[in-house]
């Protein structure tokens, strides 16, 4: 598995922390008392909200009695690790969220996307991904668009690594009978995920109409495991923005059957046959100017 992200080290640091202090038998209080600080500064350290400066967390290790050379220099390395963040080129044009899920895919051994209405990000072609931005953001235009677009593509090249995670896709089929930026991208996007179905360790699969209603209509989500301290983190995309994270043992839980549920009802074999009959549904049309239809959405 690739090095752990910027984000997963922050997370796991805010864990060992957490431990750490839980250990020394002392509160948040009484901690932030000791080290002059208010208490939602620690509060903040511990939710992985903020870094921490190596010069306060080695204070801060004194006062939970961690002084072994060895334990000093494993916190000292997640938290210098933690701030090497990924796409650091397009701090200020992706939004923080956004960021931390690419940090936390290339951390993960196993990916679980769930998709409702759209083509998961990372199987977009570029020309589908344009018309999706365009649609998500239409005031985004120009050289901010193409850096916008160029980001997906760069995102893209994780499927191309030989240590990679594991990527399970299952997308409901509205996504792939909506016509998203028109028929001829549309046709080479289901073209894309027929050959992106067939390559190790990718597996995409189709919930059919015939299914009815089910569980996932809730609204999509990327679900991440890891190996070690951090087990799973939950994504949950909101289309109108203010996508949130979560490591509730419980959250995820519900999701990670909800996945398997889905799994079921959407066998792998059937995917070459519901793609088809998509693009047959586009008939012979070849829009030559398809609609300029962003947001970058997982």
């Amino acid at each position: 598995m690739a090095t752990l992200g910027a984000v997963v080290q922050r997370q796991q640091l805010r864990a060992e922390l957490k431990k750490a202090r839980n250990k020394s038998r002392l509160t948040q209080l009484q901690v932030a008392e000791r080290m002059d600080w208010s208490p939602s500064k620690l509060i903040r350290i511990e939710a992985g909200q903020v870094g921490i400066s190596t010069n306060d967390l080695r204070a801060l290790l004194r006062e939970y009695g961690i002084t072994d050379p060895e334990q000093t220099e494993f916190f000292l390395s997640l938290a210098r690790a933690s701030r090497k963040m990924p796409y650091r080129e397009y701090r200020g044009l992706l939004a923080k969220p956004y960021m931390d899920l690419l940090s936390y895919e290339v951390s993960a051994s196993i990916v679980r996307t769930f998709e409702p209405l759209l083509i998961p990000g990372l199987l977009q072609t570029e020309e589908y991904s344009r018309a999706v931005s365009l649609t998500f953001a239409p005031d985004i235009a120009g050289d901010r668009l193409d850096r916008l677009i160029e980001i997906r593509q760069q995102r893209q090249e994780i499927l191309e690594n030989d240590e990679r995670p594991e990527f399970f896709f299952i997308i409901d089929e509205a996504a792939i009978h909506r016509w998203v930026g028109g028929p001829r991208v549309m046709r080479g996007q289901l073209e894309r995920l027929k050959e992106m179905a067939t390559r190790p360790g990718i597996s995409i699969q189709v919930v059919p109409f015939g299914i009815g209603a089910h569980a996932g209509l809730q609204g999509p989500f990327v679900l991440l495991e890891f190996d070690g301290e951090i087990d799973h983190i939950l994504y949950l995309e909101k289309y109108t923005g203010e996508s949130v994270f979560s490591d509730d043992p419980e959250a995820t839980a519900v999701h990670l059957e909800r996945f398997w549920e889905l799994e079921r009802l959407a066998p792998r074999e059937d995917l070459p046959r519901l793609v088809d009959h998509a693009i047959e549904g586009l008939g012979e049309r070849v829009d030559s100017t398809p609609q300029e239809e962003v947001g970058l959405m997982a």
